[in-house]
This record gives structure tokens, sequence and C-alpha cells, in this order.
């Protein structure tokens, strides 16, 4: 699924390419996404997209008649700048023609993802926004807000910082790695994590975000950047998809279970 650093890497890409420039054409091959796509979309037909920001894993296309284009890519999406003249792919649903020459393709195999117009003036009163944590790369994901979040929970500590309403986009690839390098053991319970311990992971968390966006992101499986290219940094992961093999510090065979129903990795001997 992509994730945080994904979703950045993307927007990142796309911005240069959108902001500013005029809608000429919206093309629908498929309506019936995780939620349908509303037929009031054809309403950004000549109009343009100002900016393009991030909020979670949902992307904002600002559009100059005051809406927002709501994107989230699902389970296996991807957004990606091309010539509108390339082939469509079977699972391309989604084609936003641009004045520029360009297109962006909507591709989403299991259709899980979300293009949706928000009429709202504030586009985070939104449902889908308006509940969510903190950014965890901005100023209001303090170690103090997560002692305060963990305080009366006992549940394990990787599954409250997956937890979008403690703080976005640490999925489950960047839970493991964050935990790992704050040497925090998954199965923790929140409660009991001191202060200095969860300085340390939310510096961790902070580091491990913003290392993978400036690698792209973490291909595994179906993730494909804007420009049709993966990302790398899967090759710096330490612990996540490595049941078995060698710790990269201390040598110890990585652990593997199943928690909360998402696969964990973690060093016996590096995470306690």
């Amino acid at each position: 699924m992509p994730e945080l650093p994904e979703v950045e890497t993307t927007r990142r890409g796309i911005e240069p390419h959108v902001t500013g420039v005029k809608i000429t054409e919206l093309i629908i091959r498929r309506y019936d996404l995780r939620q349908p796509i509303s037929p009031d979309i054809a309403e950004l037909d000549g109009r343009s997209i100002r900016a393009v920001t991030r909020r979670s894993k949902y992307l904002l296309f600002a559009i100059d008649d005051g809406s927002t284009l709501l994107v989230h890519l699902g389970m296996s999406g991807s957004l990606r700048v091309i010539d509108p003249a390339e082939t469509w792919k079977k699972h391309d649903h989604v084609g936003i023609t641009l004045a520029n020459g360009k297109q962006l393709r909507f591709h989403d195999p299991r259709r899980f993802g979300l293009v949706l117009r928000l009429a709202e003036t504030d586009p985070l009163s939104h449902d889908l926004l308006k509940n969510l944590g903190p950014e965890p790369l901005e100023d209001g994901f303090t170690a103090a807000h997560l002692k305060a979040a963990c305080a009366k929970r006992s549940a394990a500590i990787k599954l409250v910082i997956m937890d979008a309403k403690v703080v976005v986009g640490v999925g489950n690839i960047y839970a493991s790695e964050s935990l790992f390098r704050a040497g925090i053991g998954p199965e923790t319970p929140a409660n009991q994590l001191t202060p200095p311990r969860l300085r340390k992971l939310v510096a961790a968390i902070r580091a491990v975000l913003a290392a993978s966006i400036e690698e792209g992101g973490t291909t595994l499986r179906d993730f494909l950047n804007s420009d049709g290219k993966p990302g790398y940094f899967k090759q710096r992961l330490f612990v996540y998809d490595r049941k078995g093999e060698p710790c990269r510090s201390c040598q110890t065979p990585i652990g593997h279970a199943v928690l909360g129903q998402r696969a964990t990795y973690w060093c016996p001997r590096c995470q306690k």
C-alpha cells in the first residue's frame, strides 16, 4: 500500500507539472472505485489547478473555483504524469488532460482508491480528513503529544503509532523501521514507555519517513512514482520483510510475528 512517503513523493513529482495549469478534459473509464466518482467531477473541466498539497495519504488538488479534488491511491494505485497519447492500460481508470499537453493518469488495479470532488471551502473539514492526527514531519507531532496518546493505552506501541488518529502516515513498514531505530520492541505496551523513549521514537519516526521520501518511497510490489519509476528505500530496510536474516547491527536473526493482523519484524537483541 502506498504510504506517506510514497504519496509525498507522488505529490512532489506532480506539483511542477500541474500548478497553475488548466484542465482541458476529464476521462472517466470506471466510476466504481472505493466510493463512486460523482458526476459533478465534470465541473472541473476548464478550471485551473492552483496547488497540490497532501494530508496524510490523501492528495488535495486546490481548484480555482474553490473546490478540491481529493485523490487516494488505495492499496495499489498510482498517479503518473504522461503523454495523453500513451496507450491506456487495463487498470487506468481516470485521465485528467492538461492545457500544457500532459495528462495525469490514475491507475488502480484493486479499485480501493478515491477520486472525489469536495465542495467544502475547507477540505480538511471533510469526514475523511477531520479526525486525523498530526503530520509526523510537522511541529504538531511531539513527544508530549505521543505521551498523551499513550497514557491510557496498554496496546502494543506498534499498533498505537499506526493509528491515524494518533499520527498519520506511519504504515506497517515505517512503524517496524522506526521502532528498530528507536530500540523499542513492537509489542511493548504503549503506556509503559518513558518520556526519553518516547522522544527517541518521535525522532526515529521523523528520520525514517524523511529518509524514505528522499529515496522516492519503498517499492515492495505495486508502487511506482509519478514518473513511473520505483522507490529505492527498500534497499535501506533494517528489519521489514527480513525474517530470519541477520540484523544489520548485531547479526541476530530478525524475528517475525503477526500483530494486529499485520506482519511485524524486529531484532530480538536491539529492541527491548
